[in-house]
């Protein structure tokens, strides 16, 4: 965030000294990312207050939520705002107004800040490839940001790739219209980040908006959970198992589980508590958990078929 600021505030005082439209872009863009990861903090402090009567399975949506807002931030404020900026540019141009960026004095700061900029956001890149590195397994980064119940990485990811790629498009646009006395480039930059700012809101918000409607655990927690059930003689088969996550660390567990029909209540008792036990050693993320004892009958069957 601290990053973020001081780099906002390098682009607006380049706008501010040569009018380029791009550098505009690239300062809001800035700034909107300064808001996000505002939005991110609040979320992730939010999402740690302990559960209450009117929110018993506790607050960890709250990250979620800031996911949400940041996809809606980096629409509006950075994505339309750029369109925007764009098509005013476009007008001036074309009415013959001229070119701020040709006839200032400081026209070698966009080169410099824009530098500065894409060395500061190829850091960052690396940076946060590193931690998803670390967590991602053998997936993908296309697979990790669609299968990532945490939503704080994913975001970073495509907003650093993101601003990256938007501080080419400037760099791109500034330096062409330097070189060959035309204004639409810049234009056409301040538009390519436009377009660029939108289809990564729209990405984020595809993706949360997915674990806002509730995602269930990934198959590999699900596996260990039911092999975690299913690991007693006295559980005879697993009849359904239903997961889903409540914040990004924790899933809620909802099975039912069939046992012999001639099982005493102390000895089926006796081994739901243990199938507990076992499954949150399996999968450290479950949080609430309601296994329902049950024997296995023909419409069970029937019952899973016609679910698959």
């Amino acid at each position: 965030m601290g990053a973020n600021v001081a780099i906002a505030a390098a682009k607006f005082g380049a706008w501010l000294l040569t009018g380029a439209a791009s550098l505009l872009a690239e300062a809001i863009h800035s700034a909107a990312d300064s808001a996000n990861q505002i939005l991110m903090l609040i979320g992730g402090k939010a999402s740690r207050r302990p559960a209450t009567a009117q929110h018993p399975f506790g607050f960890g949506r709250d990250r979620y939520i800031s996911a949400f807002l940041v996809a809606i931030i980096l629409f509006s404020m950075g994505g339309l705002f750029a369109l925007y900026e764009a098509w005013h540019k476009f007008q001036e141009v074309a009415e013959g107004h001229p070119n701020e960026l040709l006839e200032s004095a400081w026209w070698w700061v966009p080169i410099a800040v824009l530098g500065f900029g894409i060395v500061a956001e190829s850091f960052s890149l690396r940076t946060a490839l590193r931690e998803i590195k670390a967590v991602k397994g053998s997936d993908s980064l296309v697979q990790f940001v669609r299968s990532s119940r945490a939503p704080e990485l994913p975001v970073i990811l495509l907003e650093d790739i993101a601003a990256l790629t938007g501080l080419v498009f400037a760099m791109a646009g500034v330096s062409l219209t330097l070189l060959t006395h035309n204004g639409y480039w810049d234009v056409i930059a301040s538009g390519l980040i436009g377009v660029l700012l939108v289809a990564v809101a729209i990405i984020v918000a595809i993706e949360i908006k997915s674990l806002l409607v509730g995602e269930s655990a990934r198959p590999e927690a699900e596996q260990r959970i039911s092999q975690a059930l299913t690991s007693d003689p006295a559980l005879e088969r697993l009849i359904y198992l239903k997961t889903i996550h409540i914040g990004p660390e924790t899933i809620l567990v909802a099975a039912k589980v069939a046992v012999a029909p001639d099982l005493d209540s102390a000895t089926v008792a006796a081994a739901i508590d243990a199938a507990e036990a076992r499954v949150r050693a399996a999968e450290p993320q479950v949080g609430p958990m309601f296994l329902e004892p049950d024997v296995w009958r023909d419409e069970d069957k029937a019952e899973l078929v016609s679910e698959k």
